[in-house]
């Protein structure tokens, strides 16, 4: 069976652009609904796909956050080429580590960190989701499950060296957080099953500006721009977008 796989959006509107970064193992449909939702409020939206990802679960392993890094800062690089000179960042889990970063060296408008990691204190968690995805995506080619199991059990044994450079990332930026100058806000989903809810406490401590703000999201999980409180995310991230001082 053929896959669809997911592309790279951008929606375009008015002159305020927000670059949005998705998750690990993740794609453009992480943040979809919330960049059409900033389309319909006049903002411009982009959302790239790192490399290895939105494509087969072999592929991942392939890749590196260094390659995740290149992909994001050609994203930023886009928008710019498109005119925007005032660019704002949500990111997802990695996508929000990867935002953290990108507002460190590039002029970024403002930060939303949505449920990213500050530790490397949950290797097994991403590898569930990792082998997850996997077991999903062969399931969608029809495979049989003893193919399923072989292939699984194959990413699972060559997967070390990708999960150690990711604990150097997400460590890298832990260490550079406060180097983190413009409006922050921080979402935090209060049952996360994925990274240490207490991450969200630790950015929000560590950014170096008087412009942030927190939310705990109190019935939602990891994936929140997919979880129930999805609409008052959409808004409270719209209100906070609107509360800046925009030169458009």
């Amino acid at each position: 069976m053929k896959i669809k796989l997911p592309e790279p959006f951008t929606f375009e509107a008015g002159k305020r652009a927000v670059l949005l970064l998705h998750g690990f193992t993740g794609h453009s449909a992480d943040v979809r609904m919330l960049g059409r939702y900033l389309e319909k409020q006049g903002y411009t939206t982009h959302a790239p796909i790192y490399k290895g990802h939105g494509v087969a679960p072999e592929e991942l392993i392939k890749s590196s956050p260094e390659d995740w890094w290149e992909d994001v800062l050609a994203a930023y690089h886009h928008l710019k080429e498109l005119g925007y000179d005032e660019i704002a960042v949500a990111g997802l889990s990695m996508g929000g580590a990867l935002g953290l970063k990108l507002a460190t060296e590039y002029d970024v408008k403002a930060m939303i960190p949505m449920c990213a990691p500050a530790y490397f204190d949950n290797e097994k968690q991403l590898m569930s989701a990792y082998l997850n995805f996997t077991r999903q995506f062969k399931q969608f080619e029809e495979k049989d499950e003893t193919t399923i199991k072989k292939e699984v059990d194959l990413i699972q044994d060559n997967s070390s060296k990708l999960f150690k450079e990711i604990e150097m990332f997400v460590n890298e930026v832990n260490g550079i957080i406060k180097e983190v100058k413009i409006p922050t806000f921080v979402v935090q989903a209060r049952h996360d099953e994925i990274i240490n809810p207490e991450s969200a406490n630790f950015i929000y401590d560590h950014v170096s500006t008087e412009e942030k703000q927190i939310k705990w999201y109190e019935n939602s999980t990891h994936l929140i721009t997919f979880g129930k409180e999805k609409n008052m995310l959409h808004e409270d991230i719209y209100n906070f977008l609107e509360s800046l001082n925009w030169k458009n």
